[in-house]
This record gives structure tokens, sequence and C-alpha cells, in this order.
């Protein structure tokens, strides 16, 4: 594997650019929530393909190609490249991650900051995105609430209590700013 110093160097300006809830913070949120999982959890991974997956997971699905190329250009194997690749994508979409490295990377990013994280990143990214409140709220109940799940036993819990919290936290919302 690259020094991890390499890959943190490569990855940083495709996260310069991102909103404030998707950048290199973004990253070192889910590099924790990686780490507390690898405590829980107690399998055997590869963490040197996890770690560069965790770096690459924000922009694999724009720039694949040259993630390739770099890993390359590094002198890693075409196999652990694939690894890497794979678990990077796993992370990212709904299909439960062959993997366990893509599990534990998946699952650290639908938890990322903890249970009021969940509902304060959903509410600082419609705000981001020129949302008035009650739009951001409708996308919040139609596109996250219930909508991440994570696939570890150990994670699954913290993952509906997050999703109670903001289901909660957005009835109680809702409620206040109701018009009487």
């Amino acid at each position: 594997m690259p020094d991890l110093e390499k890959v943190r160097a490569f990855a940083a300006p495709f996260y310069a650019d991102k909103d404030i809830m998707h950048n290199a913070w973004h990253i070192e949120l889910t590099g924790r929530w990686v780490n507390r999982l690898l405590t829980l959890v107690k399998v055997p991974v590869n963490r040197e393909n996890l770690t560069c997956a965790l770096y690459f997971h924000g922009f694999i699905y724009s720039h694949e190609p040259l993630i390739r190329q770099w890993l390359s250009d590094q002198g890693v194997s075409p196999e652990q490249t694939e690894d890497i690749v794979r678990i990077a994508w796993e992370s990212q979409r709904p299909e439960v991650p062959e993997t366990m490295e893509g599990k534990i990377l998946h699952d650290a990013h639908v938890l990322e900051g903890g249970k009021t994280y969940f509902i304060v990143k959903s509410l600082i990214t419609g705000s981001v995105r020129g949302q008035d409140l009650n739009s951001t709220i409708a996308y919040i109940e139609k596109y996250v609430l219930d909508q991440n799940h994570c696939y570890l036993p150990e994670a699954k819990a913290l993952c509906e209590q997050a999703n109670a919290f903001a289901k909660d936290f957005i009835r109680e919302l809702k409620a206040g700013i109701a018009e009487t």
C-alpha cells in the first residue's frame, strides 16, 4: 500500500471543493467510526485496503480510472487495486457489501458522527443546497429517515437509534414550526 500521507495528499484535492458535510473532515469522522467498528467487530480485515478505500470512497464514482492509475503508479498490485476499488464502491451502494471491509466502511459512513450528527448533516446539507427548512424536512422524510441501514450486527442497533432520534427530532421540529 502507498504511504498514508501519499494517499491523503492524492485524495485531498477531491474533497477541497465539496460541501462542509462531505469534505476532508467527513473522511476523518468516517475513519473514526471505522476504528470503532473494528474494535466491536473483531474480525480479520485488510486495514491497508480499508484505509485506501476510506479516502477514495467520496470520489470513486467520478474518478475510478484515475484512482486505479494512481494506485498502479504507486506499485499497488492489480489484485490489491481491485480490492480497494471494490471496498470503496461497496461503501456507496445500497446492496449488502460482499467484503467485510466494505461492510465496515459502509456502516462507518452511515454512522459517521453518531445519532445526532445524522440529522445535523441532513439539515446543513439542505441549507448548503439552498433549500428552505420545510423543503429540507420533506427531503429528510422521503430520502433519509429509515433509508440508511447498517449491515454489521454490531452497527445495526446504532443505526436504529440514529433513525429513531431523527424521526423524533423531525416530528418535534415540524410541530414547533407548524402554523397554528
